[in-house]
């Protein structure tokens, strides 16, 4: 069998992982055997069940092919791969151990670049990283400093009450707020938008009957805010009109 993928093409960062198709290749077996005797053992619960993952590979007619491969990650994965090798083919659990030291080694020891492509993919997925969390932090932040929040604007009222005064809808003044940013897409008040006292927030509980206590937060339109909302919501009926 002459194929192209390995573990390290399915994406799964620095996770230690190998596939069921390069557990064929080490054992030197068709991979739905493979496949067959990974679900049998995770149908008897003796293993559990591994993710799958699709993944691209090149046969020797160099055609490529979409394949679903079962996924051994961490610790538990690799003890579960043990298992599936010693139901197939016990004579070659050293390859497999040898891998799986192969796989930490590279963990450990990341290998550098070694194109300008690589170098430059290497540099855009950084990037996506710190982007996705900052993103993150952004969404977290109003959330943060609601959470110690006890005194409300005694002039406050609801989005909801806001629009009647305005003249709109609920919804279509929400969408209004995210569009001028006074509000994340969770329809919570930016902090900025709190601190100037144009917002602020009402916090309250909820149980839910399987993930616990819950936090609700309630956007709230100040007297202040309601002023300025008032004249934002004029200039943009005349820049429309």
């Amino acid at each position: 069998m002459n194929t192209s993928v390995s573990a390290q093409n399915c994406n799964f960062d620095t996770n230690l992982a190998m596939t069921s198709l390069e557990i064929a290749e080490l054992v030197e077996s068709r991979h739905d055997n493979v496949r067959r005797t990974i679900e049998t053992l995770s149908g008897r619960g003796v293993i559990a069940r591994p993710q799958t993952e699709d993944v691209r590979e090149t046969k020797g007619n160099n055609r490529s092919y979409t394949t679903e491969v079962y996924v051994f990650e961490g610790e538990g994965g690799k003890r579960d791969s043990f298992v599936v090798v010693a139901q197939l083919c016990p004579e070659f659990t050293a390859r497999l151990v040898d891998r799986w030291q192969e796989l930490e080694q590279q963990v450990a020891q990341p290998q550098l670049p070694q194109t300008m492509a690589e170098a430059l993919r290497l540099a855009a997925d950084q990037a996506e990283r710190l982007e996705q969390q900052e993103r993150a932090l952004q969404e977290a932040a109003p959330k943060v400093a609601f959470a110690n929040r006890v005194e409300i604007a005694p002039d406050a009222i609801t989005v909801g009450q806001a629009a009647k005064t305005i003249g709109t809808g609920r919804t279509r003044l929400f969408s209004f707020l995210r569009h001028h940013g006074w509000v994340n897409r969770r329809n919570e008040p930016y902090q900025a938008k709190i601190e100037a006292g144009l917002m602020d927030v009402k916090v309250g509980h909820w149980e839910h009957p399987e993930k616990g206590l819950q936090e609700n937060i309630t956007a709230l339109v100040t007297g202040k805010g309601l002023v300025r909302l008032q004249k934002l919501w004029e200039q943009a009926r005349g820049d429309a009109a």
